[in-house]
């Protein structure tokens, strides 16, 4: 790659690479390689197939991968833990990417699962999870939601407000029952990403402060039905290093030793927020690294004070699917824009955009690219992709180096997309979601079924028929 920016409009941390064709290692999955004719081949099977079969815009996600990060993480964090005489519970975090496939690769490989919703639940279950190893997560759960957790017999619940606390005592105390609660407190620390992917600082809408913890956990323990079983703390995601971590376990333990006063706190959860590398020049910290530096922080933070060590959990979920997955888009139009007398920028439309990555209008997530159906010789070109909705931040990827002869009915593939793309999915402008689909020895399946014009309008009660007729009003109230 060159060592800085060869084009004025590009961004300080994008270098023109050498070749535009090739395939950053550790952005995309390991399989990804490219045919002797230029073609890209995902788990084995060549991009140009995949289109054939289930059309474009569609998610990839290489089911081989993702097992494969998750038999790591769990290696890594079981591992690091086992080094101070406590165990480590790996949670796959499902809000990342969930569907019930995906449910049965993580809980196969040994993880358990953290759930985020009544929906996510509900998914978790389906999957086959064992609900005992089912955490649920969430700021404003409902009575609802509640009640079928504690119904289904998930093993721990984090606690997120008083208010919650009141609606667990309610649900426990008609039902007779036992549920383990863990509270979410903030520990102050600010991780260094993005405002909204930052949890742990106190202006924001989860857990409790540390100097509120204490009075939210004594009322737990007066609630018969009620057992407390530890803190749970999350700083942030798409985190690199562990200097955020450690000093985040120094906060968090200092209050589970005031807590230890009260009673047994089996557990200790660091959350997750483990980052990925989605272009060249991100170098996102080795599993092993971050599991090690945080249960050594933990235990040296107890030690000081004269504590044991507690058993550790972790959520990682984009460590787990983000790089396995890879979005297949087709090219629509490209067109040049000068913006100045020495600058121009490409612009590369392509047939999905905002409603199947939402990541760089949200919270301007940098992403990359590659032409996926051909290799080309022509000098790289600044562009950026763009989807097709009636958006101008409509963006794809912000700033990427492509071929210049890119050109409409390429295809084009934007690796790390498997975690938060379909999550965060959306039918804006009335556009399908596409399907997803899994690759597995040199094999592909659907594993969520694509969506169609028909499935938007069938949730259209006013919808006419295709073939003339009035407005159907079943399901209206019409009294």
């Amino acid at each position: 790659m060159s060592a800085a920016p060869s084009h004025t409009l590009a961004p300080t941390w994008l270098v023109e690479p050498t070749d535009p064709n090739d395939l950053v290692p550790g952005v995309w999955p390991t399989g990804a390689q490219r045919d002797d004719d230029g073609m890209l081949r995902l788990g084995g099977i060549p991009v140009s197939e995949l289109r054939e079969r289930f059309g474009t815009p569609l998610y990839v996600l290489d089911e081989d991968e993702v097992r494969a990060h998750a038999r790591r993480a769990l290696d890594a964090f079981r591992g690091a833990a086992a080094l101070h005489g406590v165990q480590a519970r790996v949670y796959y975090a499902g809000k990342a990417f969930l569907s019930t496939e995906v449910v049965r690769w993580v809980t196969e490989e040994g993880m358990a699962l953290d759930v985020a919703s009544g929906g996510e639940l509900a998914i978790a279950l389906a999957g086959g999870a064992d609900p005992a190893r089912i955490g649920f997560h969430g700021n404003n759960k409902s009575a609802a939601e509640l009640e079928r957790a504690v119904e289904a017999g998930v093993g721990s619940i984090v606690v997120d407000s008083l208010i919650e606390i009141e609606r667990l005592a309610a649900i426990v105390s008609r039902r007779d029952v036992t549920q383990s609660v863990l509270l979410r407190v903030n520990s102050g620390v600010h991780a260094e990403t993005h405002d909204f992917l930052a949890t742990a600082h106190e202006d924001q809408k989860f857990g409790f402060a540390i100097d509120d913890a204490p009075a939210a956990v004594a009322r737990i323990r007066e609630v018969r039905g009620l057992e407390f079983v530890g803190l749970h703390c999350h700083i942030g995601s798409q985190i690199f290093g562990t200097a955020g971590f450690r000093e985040s376990a120094a906060r968090v333990v200092e209050l589970h030793a005031r807590l230890l006063a009260g009673g047994a706190l089996p557990v200790l959860n660091l959350g997750g927020g483990f980052g990925i590398a989605y272009t060249a020049v991100d170098d996102p910290t080795p599993i092993e690294e971050l599991a090690a530096g945080i249960a050594d922080a933990v235990a040296r933070e107890c030690e000081a004070r004269g504590i044991p060590v507690p058993n550790l959990a972790f959520e990682p979920g984009r460590a787990i699917v983000g790089q396995a997955g890879v979005t297949l888009y087709e090219v629509g139009t490209t067109k040049p824009v000068r913006l100045d007398a020495d600058a121009s920028r490409l612009y590369v439309s392509v047939d999905g955009g905002m409603s199947d990555n939402a990541r760089p209008a949200l919270y301007g997530a940098h992403y990359s690219a590659r032409i996926a159906s051909r290799v080309s010789g022509a000098p790289a070109a600044l562009a950026r992709v763009v989807g097709k909705h009636c958006e101008s931040g409509d963006i794809v990827v912000d700033a990427e180096y492509l071929p210049g002869d890119i050109a409409p009915g390429d295809l084009l593939a934007v690796p790390a997309t498997g975690a938060y793309c379909y999550s965060l999915s959306s039918n804006y402008n009335a556009v399908p979601r596409p399907p997803v689909v899994a690759l597995s020895g040199g094999r592909a399946r659907v594993i969520v079924r694509g969506e169609t014009i028909d499935d938007l309008l069938a949730r259209d009660v006013g919808a006419v028929p295709a073939a003339g007729g009035a407005p159907s009003t079943e399901g209206n109230d019409t009294k």
